[in-house]
């Protein structure tokens, strides 16, 4: 199992915090550091400082040397596939080829009002997604690349250079069965999914299999991923207190008593508990064809959490 560290660089990131959680994800051996894709706050006020991804990536590609890096993931409303294929190109260079470009269709309405963003219907969200991914493939492997979409029109365009990588990895995050999965099974290198009920993520992988059938590709060439957020205390004791200092950074967890909230969080799809606990969750999600965790580190300035990881859970299960 891949274990990664993410972290959702709208809520309070400073570029004081982000430079210490980028060496601390490179020291504590963590294989990836992930970066979310948004303008302001989901969780807060919307005055938290939100650092620009693209921006805050360049810092780990020139400040690391050997952990995998990427987004998760650029809403493909925010940027033409275009643009957004020679930023991730550019950024794979200057890391030496560790980059890897998650997209998906987007879905905040909100974040899009206010910056005056268009919101397309859900139909034109997946036709960008599926004209995005076959672009950015195509720019990526090709020379003279032409494209004509449900959206998009490309005439012999070329992107040099290319990225470092010779085969760069895209990642499509979303679970969508008709258009997302298809377009995964289509596209993607890796799949990202939200935790959910085991029996729904095996129909998932069914219906992925079943898109891959149709586009003759193998799905075992396709990487299986996931993004949970986690609490973790070298006992009980500990791990409440780690969720009451999380209550102060998402409000919306303060309703609900911490030792209720813990015992709840496993059934919410977090990995919750002691290090014996945790190491158990994250089996059984290897055991279902997972082999990476995106670890939600929502609590920023607490390196204690992410040292217990490395040093108690990581050994059994990396």
């Amino acid at each position: 199992m891949k274990l990664g560290v993410m972290i959702e660089g709208q809520e309070g990131l400073t570029w004081e915090r982000w430079k210490k959680i980028v060496r601390v994800t490179e020291d504590l051996g963590f294989e990836s550091l992930w970066r979310s894709d948004h303008f302001f706050s989901l969780m807060g006020a919307r005055d938290r400082d939100a650092l620009e991804t693209f921006v805050s990536l360049v810092h780990v590609a020139e400040n690391t040397s050997r952990i995998r890096f990427g987004t998760l993931v650029c809403s493909m409303t925010f940027r033409h596939p275009s643009l957004l294929a020679r930023m991730a190109a550019g950024v794979d260079q200057l890391s030496g080829g560790r980059f890897i470009l998650g997209i998906g269709a987007g879905w905040n309405v909100p974040e899009h009002e206010a910056f005056g963003i268009r919101f397309p219907p859900l139909k034109e969200r997946m036709d960008l997604l599926e004209d995005s991914a076959a672009i950015i493939r195509g720019l990526w492997d090709h020379g003279s690349f032409s494209f004509k979409g449900r959206v998009y029109e490309l005439k012999e365009a070329r992107l040099s250079p290319k990225p470092a990588q010779s085969h760069a990895p895209l990642l499509i995050g979303g679970s969508g069965e008709k258009r997302t999965l298809r377009t995964v099974a289509r596209f993607a290198d890796e799949w990202n999914a939200t935790p959910m009920p085991l029996e729904r993520y095996r129909e998932k992988v069914r219906i992925l299999e079943a898109h891959c059938a149709t586009a003759r590709r193998d799905p075992r060439t396709i990487e299986r991923s996931m993004m949970c957020g986690f609490i973790i205390g070298r006992d009980e004791a500990d791990a409440i207190k780690r969720v009451q200092a999380l209550q102060t950074v998402m409000p919306v967890m303060a309703q609900t008593p911490p030792d209720q909230l813990l015992r709840g969080m496993a059934t919410r799809g977090w990995l919750a508990g002691t290090p014996e606990q945790v190491v158990s969750q994250i089996k059984a999600l290897e055991a279902e064809g997972v082999s990476r965790i995106m670890l939600q580190h929502h609590n920023q300035t607490d390196f204690e959490a992410l040292e217990i990881i490395a040093a108690e859970v990581a050994p059994a299960v990396v």
